[in-house]
């Protein structure tokens, strides 16, 4: 006689809130995929704090920065990890923006792990803007619907498409994220007085953050070791947070892509990461682009997708040495799932996090054109090797027009002589003529 032994994460859970009684059942699977009812319910401890960041997270979401956009108002929740989350993009999707709830930040239960995203409409705003200082706040998480439990109010909102422009946002700021390294740290009075130093309307011109006198402040010239910061007005989104916050912390890409402030408030933070340019969107910055051209074993995905969805990080040394993977191919793989979007990142612990969105990943191909159209050159064999060799390779590329573009890739840059290129110069990804000589050589593995 055989015996099977069941072990439940979780008990089972009977609740009852504003008289109304619901149960949550525990289940057992070995690798769990997001089916249970609800995925997180319980109190939140900072209540008014929540409260003001997620109205904060919704004018971001409703946000635009440029002439083009549709209104948005749907902000993708995940629970795992004994923690919460809401993220967003502005409608130019050039601004992102994400609330994380510590595990010290709530008193409930995470029944599963998952990942959804709602429409935050008029009700549930005014749930969130009618919470005050002592008013207690419930929050529950499921597979279809978020709701808010407020002292005066209750609201409930159903799940909606992710928008296009999120997708192929997400497959690119958590990589930005991932090599931004922290330059500052300023108390509540530092980051007073630097955010007094926003310029009114919408300057045209680049600012800089530099310390004048021992005190913060954004200036138009530039000094040495000064951040950069394009698009300056859009810090004007934290506002209403930064008298109820602790502490600032920014952090910025080697290369300007991306500048993140992150404010601190106890058990929640919010952080607001910006693009180079309020003109630029996270969505056509081609970060992943390399990443999703390389060749990658299926069963190294999967295998990785198991294990973060199992325990909601990613520890890279230790999924190397249970799959007997080299520690470089694991930082590709990686790279590849944070390009697919299954991966976030927490500068705060400089580490990725798992998070299951919800939509079908051969879509990640289809929203890159430059590395479908890549594909496409090799499959209609339009390239011409000219020479190859370890430090060198020249091709000839036949564009969509007729015209020959020629292709050079050596140790010091990689140049093309289409527009795109010469527009560019690489600073938003490079063109498809590129994308494609590297996959057909190999070149980027040859350079590793």
């Amino acid at each position: 006689m055989s015996t099977t032994t069941y072990r439940y994460s979780t008990p089972s859970l009977l609740t009852k809130h504003d008289d109304e009684e619901q149960l949550f059942l525990a289940k057992y699977s070995e690798v769990r995929r997001g089916e249970a009812p609800c995925f997180f319910y319980g109190n939140i401890i900072q209540p008014f704090i929540l409260a003001r960041c997620l109205v904060t997270l919704s004018k971001v979401v409703q946000s635009s920065f440029t002439i083009n956009w549709a209104a948005i108002r749907d902000p993708i929740v995940t629970a795992g990890n004994d923690r919460l989350r809401f993220e967003g993009f502005s409608g130019c999707a050039g601004v992102y923006a994400r609330v994380d709830i510590m595990p010290d930040g709530h008193t409930g239960e995470f029944l599963d792990n998952g990942t959804t995203n709602v429409d935050f409409n008029q009700p549930m705003l005014n749930a969130l803007n009618m919470m005050g200082q002592t008013d207690r706040l419930t929050v529950s998480v499921g597979t279809k619907e978020v709701g808010v439990y407020t002292t005066k109010t209750k609201a409930v909102e159903r799940k909606v498409s992710l928008p296009t422009k999120w997708i192929k946002g997400l497959t690119t700021v958590q990589i930005y994220q991932s090599q931004a390294i922290c330059r500052h740290r300023f108390n509540r009075m530092q980051l007073l007085q630097l955010f007094q130093s926003v310029p009114k309307g919408a300057p045209k011109t680049d600012f800089y953050l530099q310390t004048r006198g021992g005190r913060p402040i954004f200036s138009p010239i530039p000094a040495t070791d000064a951040i950069c910061i394009g698009g300056i007005h859009r810090l004007r989104l934290l506002e209403p947070l930064l008298p109820l916050a602790d502490e600032l912390h920014i952090f910025t890409h080697p290369n300007d892509q991306i500048t993140i402030f992150t404010l601190y408030f106890g058990t929640v933070k919010f952080s607001l990461s910006l693009s180079r340019d309020s003109y630029r969107g996270f969505s056509g910055e081609g970060a992943a682009l390399d990443t999703l051209m390389d060749d990658m074993p299926e069963k190294w995905l999967s295998a990785m997708d198991n294990y973060s969805f199992s325990n909601q990080q990613f520890n890279a040394d230790l999924f190397a040495i249970e799959q007997g993977i080299d520690r470089k191919q694991v930082d590709q793989v990686t790279i590849r799932l944070a390009a697919m979007g299954l991966l976030g990142f927490d500068l705060d612990e400089n580490s990725f996090f798992y998070r299951r969105l919800p939509f079908k990943l051969e879509r990640i191909m289809k929203l890159n054109p430059r590395a479908a159209n890549a594909i496409k050159l090799i499959d209609e064999d339009r390239i011409q090797l000219v020479s190859v060799s370890n430090d060198r390779v020249e091709a000839l590329v036949m564009g969509d027009s007729g015209v020959r573009h020629t292709v050079v890739l050596d140790k010091n840059q990689e140049r093309c002589t289409c527009q795109w290129h010469s527009k560019h110069q690489g600073e938003r990804g490079v063109c498809k003529h590129i994308l494609a000589v590297r996959k057909l050589v190999g070149w980027k593995k040859k350079n590793a």
